[in-house]
């Protein structure tokens, strides 16, 4: 295991151009399961790609186990990295593709075999290493994939969307595997990833990125109770943070916060009139498209989120009385977008 981190860490692709990635100061936990989150173009894939050696940083620095390895080779730096195409080679049985870096590192022929069935019983994939990567499913490449990159026994692992290519119900149960091989060798890994119930579920931390900036690192609780921004507010959750603008502030609260009034202790709310424009059914629960009534904020859109059973009650054009407990608001300075105390409001 290894602590990976990096200082001021920047790229710029073209002189003039805003950085990809800009000025990153991280440190892993040792042993962690650290997730990059970002949407398309945060710069996430590229930070990866800079701690594995397959770019060069216009800026700072990378540290491996505690020694800069901005000079050193990806293969010098004892890492492995899982991509999202799995890049298996076509042609070679499931063994010899996990056995190829085995040799790439010359090690001797005769500890082959002993590595392979150690890293593909881990995997559960020891009864297809005669078969070709067009003979297994795509859950089955993804476990070819990563038996081939510990079998080199990292000591940091690197994967990059590597459950992408994976139907809905098929993710969630690779996700349920990585997580359970995870814990069995306990390496220090970083995993790229746009979906944030990936990132929720999966990572010990999760480092939000957006245009090449860090904005957030924290745990998945963390991240969602208490964002540091509006980015990270509305970039994470399904649906987003509500968000009300009021003078020099904006205050903020999750669809599942914003409640009926009779299921909030009345001392704690803040009552809000609810304009129901739209239901939207999700099986256990319903998400209640809207706007506020009869208060500073009419007009303003927002969101509910409840359990199947309450919300059928409601019918589209009707006002009902809502309210969020203080202690579920938000604040956002309006100027920054960056978390701010509490304030007074008027509502």
């Amino acid at each position: 295991m290894a602590v990976v981190e990096t200082r001021g860490l920047t790229k710029v692709f073209k002189q003039g151009q805003l950085g990809a990635v800009n000025n990153v100061d991280l440190v892993t936990h040792e042993g962690e399961f650290l997730v990059f989150l970002g949407p398309s173009g945060s710069g996430k894939t590229t930070l990866l790609r800079m701690i594995a050696g397959l770019e060069q940083p216009t800026a700072g620095e990378i540290l491996i186990g505690g020694a800069v390895v901005n000079h050193l080779t990806p293969r010098e730096r004892r890492i492995a990295m899982v991509f999202q195409s799995y890049a298996l080679y076509p042609h070679l049985s499931v063994y010899n593709n996990i056995a190829f870096p085995l040799k790439a590192q010359k090690i001797k022929k005769e500890l082959h075999r002993k590595k392979v069935e150690w890293a593909s019983s881990l995997l559960g994939i020891g009864g297809l290493l005669d078969r070709k990567p067009r003979e297994l499913s795509g859950g089955e490449r993804q476990r070819v994939a990563l038996a081939r990159a510990i079998v080199r026994e990292p000591t940091v692992f690197l994967l990059d969307e590597p459950l992408s290519n994976l139907d809905a119900k098929l993710r969630a149960s690779a996700r349920e595997e990585l997580e359970q091989f995870h814990k069995r060798i306990g390496t220090t890994t970083i995993y790229v990833t746009h979906d944030q119930v990936e990132a929720m579920a999966m990572g010990d931390r999760i480092v939000v990125l957006h245009q090449g900036y860090v904005r957030q690192i924290g745990t998945p609780k963390e991240v969602y109770d208490d964002p540091a921004d509006t980015f990270v507010a509305t970039f994470l959750g399904s649906p987003p943070m509500n968000l009300l603008e009021s003078g020099e502030v904006i205050v903020g609260f999750r669809p599942e916060h914003f409640l009926p009034a009779e299921r909030l202790p009345e001392g704690s709310r803040v009552p809000l009139r609810f304009r129901v424009t739209y239901l939207e059914f999700l099986g256990a629960e319903r998400i209640l498209y809207g706007s506020l009534a009869g208060s500073r904020f009419e007009e303003k859109e927002v969101l509910s989120r409840l359990p199947a059973a309450v919300s059928a009650a409601f019918q589209v054009g009707s006002v009902y009385d809502f309210g969020v407990a203080s202690e579920n608001l938000r604040f956002f300075d309006r100027q920054s977008e960056k978390r701010t105390q509490p304030k007074a409001i008027v509502w």
